[in-house]
């Protein structure tokens, strides 16, 4: 019986080819796909975020995002300092439904944890209010347009 199953692993990214490879799958899911503008997509907050990169067992980038957190978070949610920001989570195509963009969004919460931040806020493009809602996440406010297309803000209370 053959397996399906792409074994990869989530962490942070650490240094430049890392950052490369986060911006790559970006680029993929946001600006190629879902033909966001570049300058729109890439901003002056990648250069403070804390980048969470999923790879393949052959080093192969499959999925990231990124968690802002301080004053960069505060500008993002409205919330206070306690409160992180959960962004850009991307799964390229090739590994999508395996389970990474959990695993990613996972990975996120816990780096939010360990600066000392008790939630996460994020807005979810609406097609993907249901993926995070099964993570633990509640939509709050208004539907609204980023980039083009309608997104809802949602918050989990990490504990």
């Amino acid at each position: 019986m053959t397996s399906d199953v792409v074994p990869y692993t989530v962490r942070p990214a650490d240094g430049p080819e890392d950052l490369q490879a986060c911006f790559a799958v970006r680029k993929e899911v946001f600006v190629v796909e879902q033909e966001v503008p570049a300058e729109l997509e890439y901003d002056t907050y990648d250069s403070t975020a804390v980048h969470v990169l999923a790879v393949g067992e052959d080093g192969t980038p499959l999925g990231t995002g990124r968690l802002l957190y301080g004053a960069d978070a505060a500008g993002k949610t409205g919330g206070g300092p306690e409160v992180g920001s959960l962004g850009r989570l991307a799964v390229s195509a090739a590994a999508r439904g395996l389970g990474v963009g959990a695993a990613l969004v996972r990975g996120i919460e816990e780096a939010a944890r360990e600066r000392g931040l008790t939630a996460v806020d994020l807005h979810a493009q609406t097609h993907a209010l249901g993926f995070y809602e099964r993570l633990g996440y509640a939509a709050y406010g208004p539907v609204f347009l980023d980039a083009g297309i309608d997104h809802r803000a949602m918050r989990r209370e990490l504990v």
